[in-house]
């Protein structure tokens, strides 16, 4: 089954990590966020990618033309231009990586990658977030629920402390819980080549025109994850996951190598 990962976007928000590179190729521990998003599936055995590609879509073709030899050792002659791999430590994946265009929407990527999906099931993600969803597990729920489309709900992070007040003064005050906050889409989702037909052209928005109108028919499923999940969207994001790998604590990562 393929994985189709959206890379395409601009990373505003994140800069100014992403005044010189995508935003998935930023990294966590000098691995980019798109490695470990890659990693996850691959951990469950999905390792065949359809990465679709917009800005700075070059800069994430030269990552994996030099994936090779930039992750083994290497021997070379300088004289007559060999290079001999040494030790060598690389994936084995298959990564397809197509150009759909720079102002492209989310929809509109997914239709322009049509003929390398199929007609098959494939997964989906988003090229910013990790998370500890059981992927195996995500797929049996979408094939036993019998809908176009799952999504993986997840419960955005807590950011603020709640408060109540009494005249001017503060009564209460409370650290806000992640299991307070509302339900999101958290990327992860299985999708029937079905939802090709519900894109029109590239301003469509695959949450917007696709997913909403499927939730209207009753042909979406949500698959409830409440462990860990966390984009990176901000320059505070990424402080987060990193101070997170830094320490060996980094629940995304269920890999053993």
């Amino acid at each position: 089954m393929k994985v189709v990962i959206l890379a395409g976007g601009l990373g505003t928000r994140l800069a100014p990590e992403t005044d010189v590179k995508p935003k998935p190729l930023v990294e966590i521990g000098e691995r980019p966020i798109l490695w470990h998003i890659m990693k996850h599936y691959s951990h469950f055995g999905f390792k065949e990618f359809v990465i679709a590609l917009g800005n700075k879509g070059a800069e994430i073709k030269k990552y994996f033309l030099d994936y090779r030899n930039g992750n083994s050792d290497l021997t070379v002659n300088l004289a007559t231009g060999d290079i001999k791999i040494r030790n060598e430590r690389a994936e084995d994946w298959i990564v397809h990586l197509v150009d759909t265009g720079y102002n492209t929407l989310t929809g509109g990527r997914v239709r322009r990658l049509g003929r390398w999906v199929g007609s098959e099931t494939f997964m989906l993600t988003y090229g910013d977030g990790v998370s500890t969803v059981s992927l195996r597990d995500l797929l049996k729920f979408h094939q036993s629920h019998r809908v176009t489309a799952t999504i993986t709900a997840v419960r955005p992070p807590a950011r603020f402390g709640g408060v109540e007040f009494s005249g001017d003064k503060i009564s209460v005050f409370t650290e806000k819980s992640q299991t307070s906050e509302g339900w999101i889409n958290g990327g992860f989702m299985v999708l029937e080549p079905e939802v090709l037909d519900y894109v029109t052209d590239d301003n469509s928005s695959l949450e917007r025109d696709v997913l909403e109108r499927l939730s209207k028919e009753g042909k979406l499923g949500a698959y409830k994850h409440d462990g860990f999940w966390q984009s990176m969207d901000t320059p505070r994001d990424l402080r987060l996951l990193e101070s997170l790998w830094q320490q060996g604590n980094a629940p995304w990562k269920i890999w053993d190598a």
